[in-house]
């Protein structure tokens, strides 16, 4: 069996990334598989797209998704790129699993990639089969479209199909692909790639492309490049501490998992905290805790570092003055951090958005719940609703820590300081329960998905998907969801799907 074209325009595909050089990828079709299933169609994002629905849940259009069908127009090709892997330097990676499709423009003019995720093996799988399995699809459409409800960030999830095919693990599950749209899947690694080569020539083609294509503002700039790592500096830190403020664990913050977009990207490993701990780690490869949740701020950082290494000869023709000039934008990193972090705790404690007590005030709350095992999300979401002054209220809270008098000092601190602020109350509550959602994509209930899912029950994932569509929001429906685990449902390691 081998890949049709298909006649039809649902896809209106344009190809930039192929006007690149031959080595910045490899031209080739999905692998297809016998009998595609859809699983679930992002009708929110296929409108956004400019996409059909009906179409998309048609035979045709599932045959597409599936990878069986290239659509007309569709140019579709496996990116080449290289990376640290937990610090480990590895020449070659790429799509070893995923094909994009081509690139689509949205309703607002924006450009987005369509790539399959699980469409089979590529010249760049190495030992893998370059399949999917069901389970880190599902996760996979579950942890990024939350995010993107909880505003950060993200890569989206425009379907899933199962494949009607067998993919080995540990043991034999059901195949599955997932299409993921993302404004752009170039990575800190694919600029790695060809400076690891010493082409100057491709690096500075791929640069250039990038600011075309997503940083269009940059090219009035007197040195483009500089004010590109600026751009890629303040993007990074504005994700890192939006991960942070909803007590995200990416797992797998290798250089060719961190894009040039901004975007957070591949939803292996990861995992949301309940009890607050900094040196939380879930991923089942991360023996030494390098990805730990406190340890995301310095690995962005030292991300940056790799992607200003591979851009030096951009930056300036002098060698030492290009250095000096990129070690002292990635040393600003940790002050424009700091800046959005304190931003993201004032927004999170209810203060003002240039009030310098986030930080203070912030930090002393984390290191209590830490002391006491407190949920994250549900601390921040109890505190979002008690009033500014003390009430009988404040036990439902306290409950949440095993020492209740641990935080009786910090409250009275915290109110303190919204009275000085003069924040009316109803203002405050209303800003903090838009900023401290009430549902997560909880470990166990994504355990529960996949469970269920594997038994050929999908029920369990559709209502999960339609509870984090609305993260911030009370649904009296489904309070079970805001529950943490009970002790034997803690989820305490993740799997990378590969």
């Amino acid at each position: 069996m081998g890949v049709k074209n298909s006649q039809q325009n649902n896809f209106i595909f344009q190809n930039t990334f192929v006007d690149l050089p031959q080595n910045f990828f490899c031209k080739l079709d999905p692998t297809p598989v016998k009998k595609p299933d859809l699983i679930k169609i992002n009708q929110v994002l296929a409108d956004n797209l400019k996409l059909s629905k009906k179409y998309l849940c048609s035979k045709e259009g599932i045959q597409v998704l599936s990878g069986n069908l290239i659509p007309k127009g569709s140019v579709p090709l496996a990116m080449a790129y290289a990376g640290h892997q937990f610090g480990n330097w590895v020449p070659q990676l790429g799509d070893g699993r995923a094909i994009m499709l081509g690139e689509l423009i949205d309703k607002n003019n924006l450009r987005y990639d369509i790539q399959l995720k699980g469409a089979g093996l590529t010249p760049f799988s190495r030992q893998g089969d370059g399949r999917a399995s069901l389970g880190p699809v599902l996760r996979e459409y579950i942890v990024s479209e939350a995010m993107n409800s909880l505003n950060i960030p993200s890569t989206r999830a425009l379907a899933a199909v199962t494949t009607g095919e067998i993919v080995r693990r540990e043991e034999d599950f059901p195949g599955a692909i997932l299409t993921r749209v993302a404004k752009s899947h170039i990575r800190v690694g694919t600029f790695q790639y060809f400076a690891a080569k010493n082409d100057l020539n491709a690096v500075k083609k791929l640069t250039d492309y990038v600011i075309n294509r997503i940083y269009p503002e940059l090219k009035k700039k007197e040195n483009p490049y500089v004010s590109f790592l600026k751009t890629l500096i303040k993007k990074q830190a504005f994700l890192i501490s939006r991960w942070l403020g909803i007590g995200f664990i990416h797992g797998v913050m290798n250089t060719d998992n961190m894009t040039v977009s901004g975007e957070t990207i591949d939803y292996g490993p990861c995992a949301f905290m309940d009890n607050y701990n900094e040196n939380t780690v879930y991923s089942s490869i991360d023996y030494y805790g390098r990805y730990a949740y406190k340890n995301q701020i310095g690995i962005a950082k030292w991300n940056l570092g790799c992607l200003a290494s591979s851009i030096l000869p951009l930056i300036d023709q002098d060698q030492k003055k290009s250095l000096s000039l990129a070690k002292q934008l990635i040393e600003e990193f940790d002050e424009i951090f700091m800046e959005y972090w304190n931003k993201e705790l004032n927004s999170k404690l209810g203060l003002k958005e240039q009030s310098n007590e986030g930080i203070k005030l912030g930090s002393k709350l984390l290191d209590i719940m830490q002391n006491n095992s407190s949920d994250f999300t549900n601390t921040f979401r109890l505190l979002s609703n008690l009033p500014n002054t003390e009430s009988a209220l404040d036990e439902n809270f306290k409950s949440l820590f095993s020492n209740k008098g641990s935080i009786d000092s910090w409250l009275s601190s915290w109110r303190r300081e919204i009275k000085n602020e003069m924040i009316d109350e109803a203002y405050r509550k209303k800003s903090m329960l838009s900023s401290n959602p009430a549902y997560i994509p909880r470990n166990h209930r994504i355990e529960e998905v996949i469970k269920y899912a594997l038994k050929g029950d999908l029920s369990y994932f559709h209502k999960f998907c339609m509870i984090l569509a609305n993260p911030f929001e009370e649904q009296s429906v489904n309070k079970d969801y805001l529950l943490p685990p009970n002790p034997d449902e803690v989820v305490s390691q993740t799997f990378c799907g590969t």
